[in-house]
């Protein structure tokens, strides 16, 4: 009876600690009812979750990506000091003329644009998993917060892993929030975590919206998946094309190499900046691998790669700075030009790519 109580005290305790520290309702919530009879009638949507375009990858990708995940862990997986760093009034940060890029480090960005202020994955709560202390950010990461943007005119959400969909940074941001535009399924979440629903727009691959503006988003494929908890895929993950005046941005999300990458560079290319994941990850179907980011850029039609997923969060066995180091003379090799800016550094397209080793020390 003793021994009993204890228990039933000890799990008391533990619930009052994960609903204490808000890790019950950052978990989400899957679609349902009405809104998941809707999913069901989509072309992607069978069997009961969301579908890649290409069902099982060949063996050549399977044999690697079992390689990969059992490869062993290598040091440094965190930088050895703080990540350089720049700070920026992004309040006052004007738009200029051609899109202005401000990278948070992993996936996270601003773009200023004449057409209006665009936040893609935003996290700001330092660290990418449902309990806290998991994976915390590297130092040097930390200094932007929810409180530092400008009024956002549209969110951009890719999927609903943890390392893009933060649920503390997203209450915070909230009522900053014009419009978010996120994939079939993810709605779900932000309607859940307080959101109008009014103010979300779901999208299924290869549908836009031009919003008041007139900055238009279209969702494109992605090869990934979805969770939040042990359900996987209720809810679609995608890349994105963003169209602000004359230029062509895309966005990848998280997403393995497929022909994807080249149908959404003849159908939306070419384009003026890609931003596109390169590194931190342990399964290579669901994302590009080390250096293969030069090559999508060439499938796309970018004139300018900048590498996104890393230098943020330890989510990987390789080495921290190995994706940058890998990537590098891929690029060069392919002839494409990349653009590598400090945390917090703006880059305005058109002027010469941020070149500085920054990372090598």
């Amino acid at each position: 009876m003793k021994s009993s109580c204890l228990g039933g005290g000890i799990a008391a305790l533990l619930l009052i600690a994960i609903t204490g520290c808000g890790l019950v309702k950052s978990l989400g919530k899957n679609p349902e009812g009405e809104e998941l009879a809707r999913l069901k009638t989509l072309p992607n949507y069978r069997n009961g979750s969301f579908q890649n375009l290409a069902k099982h990858p060949d063996s050549t990708v399977k044999y690697n990506h079992f390689l990969f995940i059992f490869r062993r862990r290598t040091k440094p997986t965190r930088p050895s000091s703080e990540l350089p760093w720049v700070k920026t009034n992004l309040k006052t940060l004007a738009a200029a003329t051609a899109p202005t890029v401000v990278w948070f480090g992993h996936s996270s960005l601003l773009i200023k644009t004449m057409q209006g202020n665009i936040l893609i994955d935003p996290v700001f709560s330092n660290q990418a998993a449902p309990v806290p202390g998991v994976l915390k950010a590297f130092r040097g990461t930390k200094h932007y917060h929810a409180n530092d943007m400008p009024p956002i005119d549209v969110l951009i959400i890719s999927h609903d892993h943890y390392d893009h969909l933060d649920y503390p940074t997203l209450i915070k941001l909230k009522d900053n929030i014009k419009t978010a535009v996120v994939p079939m399924g993810v709605g779900s979440h932000l309607v859940y975590w307080g959101f109008d629903p009014n103010k979300i727009i779901e999208l299924n691959w290869n549908q836009s919206v031009t919003l008041p503006g007139g900055l238009r988003i279209t969702a494109t494929p992605a090869q990934h998946h979805s969770k939040r908890t042990f359900i996987k895929d209720k809810t679609l993950w995608a890349s994105y094309v963003i169209q602000a005046d004359q230029y062509r941005l895309f966005y990848s999300g998280d997403s393995g190499y497929g022909s994807h990458f080249k149908q959404i560079g003849q159908q939306y290319g070419p384009f003026d900046l890609a931003l596109l994941e390169c590194g931190q990850y342990n399964q290579i179907y669901v994302h590009l691998g080390l250096g293969q980011a030069a090559q999508v850029a060439v499938d796309l039609h970018a004139r300018l790669l900048q590498p996104i997923h890393w230098a943020k969060f330890p989510e990987a066995n390789h080495p921290w700075y190995e994706p940058i180091k890998t990537l590098l003379p891929a690029a060069e090799k392919l002839g494409i030009q990349v653009n590598i800016p400090r945390i917090g550094e703006p880059y305005t397209l058109g002027d010469p790519p941020r070149k500085v080793a920054w990372w090598d020390f």
